[in-house]
């Protein structure tokens, strides 16, 4: 009987806790407009975790050259995917926060969500300030990176830590690691597909690239987009020539995780005989620049361009209804 009343204790406990939830996401500059690029590029790229170079020989380069040449074309991209609400990974996040809010609310669960980016706004430290200005007995971030990695996850980790540092009474936490094997992610996954990809086509899984010498030095980022593809794959029945891992979006001169997109569709036809190709980034919680304008535009090009005949980019999982109970499923566990 004393265990009974316990447990009935502890669920009311749960049930009056107010929990605060954080989004988090790479990030967006304010504006497709260089002044506010290089703003942006500048935080993200004299990040350690992104570029781990000395800062004598890095922040030079990027000020004085980088910078001023990248922010320019940057934003010319940026202008072609931008919409009246602000850039794609805004819009779609602030649908997911809606959406999980939402969810929330109907479940009955006391939660406030909110959006931290690690890089621009709102950034991570507006959505800490918001959550302990409504008194949340406890914090739970959710990187939207499915797949571990340090340039990502631990990014988040290092800015949420950042928020922290002039607070005495720090709120109980708790931070979601990754979720790439995660069921209600794959079967999103694998629904996703089935809707969109026709029997003929090819389906290939491209991940953003990371340099080849992070791996070496212990990210095991490869690993888990490997298992991902893998547990989509078998889901799916596909044999070995009807799929393939790749990864994208590679920055500087060094080696990056291979096989490399663009490369494999430059070949993909010619090689292998590959007409018809079906696109997903798994990695993406949310269409953005690098799905939207590099997949859409540059690699459709890049693949037509080499006898290729049909080319379809299949949308990340964004506000879908499944997207949005994985990542309540997710948070409740942590309640």
């Amino acid at each position: 009987m004393l265990l009974c009343k316990t447990h009935i204790k502890r669920g009311e406990s749960m049930n009056k806790q107010k929990i605060g939830v954080i989004l988090a996401n790479l990030g967006t500059p304010d504006a497709p407009e260089p002044k506010a690029l290089s703003r942006y590029l500048w935080q993200f790229l004299t990040d350690p975790r992104v570029v781990d170079l000395p800062r004598w020989q890095w922040w030079p380069l990027l000020k004085c050259v980088i910078l001023p040449r990248r922010s320019r074309r940057v934003a010319e991209t940026y202008r072609s995917v931008w919409t009246e609400q602000g850039s794609p990974l805004l819009v779609i996040s602030k649908q997911q926060q809606q959406k999980l809010q939402h969810y929330f609310d109907q479940q009955g669960i006391n939660a406030l969500v909110e959006i931290g980016m690690t890089y621009g706004n709102p950034s991570m430290q507006s959505a800490v300030e918001n959550l302990l200005k409504n008194q949340v007995d406890k914090i739970i971030v959710l990187p939207l990176y499915p797949q571990y990695s340090s340039t990502t996850t631990a990014a988040v980790l290092d800015c949420f830590a950042q928020s922290l540092k002039s607070i005495r009474g720090l709120t109980p936490f708790e931070f979601i690691h990754s979720y790439h094997l995660d069921e209600q992610y794959i079967d999103a996954l694998v629904q996703s597909i089935k809707a969109k990809m026709k029997p003929d086509e090819f389906l290939l899984f491209s991940y953003h690239g990371i340099p080849l010498r992070y791996e070496q030095e212990g990210d095991y980022y490869r690993e888990h987009c490997k298992q991902t593809t893998i547990a989509v794959v078998d889901r799916l029945g596909l044999k070995e020539n009807q799929w393939q891992l790749c990864f994208q979006s590679r920055f500087g001169r060094e080696e990056w995780l291979q096989p490399y997109t663009d490369h494999f569709l430059q070949n993909a036809t010619k090689n292998q005989g590959i007409e018809k190709v079906a696109f997903i980034c798994p990695g993406f919680s949310a269409d953005c620049l690098e799905t939207l304008e590099e997949i859409e535009v540059e690699n459709r090009e890049i693949f037509l361009h080499n006898g290729g005949k049909s080319f379809q980019y299949i949308p990340a999982l964004n506000a879908e209804p499944a997207h949005i109970e994985m990542m309540a499923e997710l948070i409740k566990k942590k309640i």
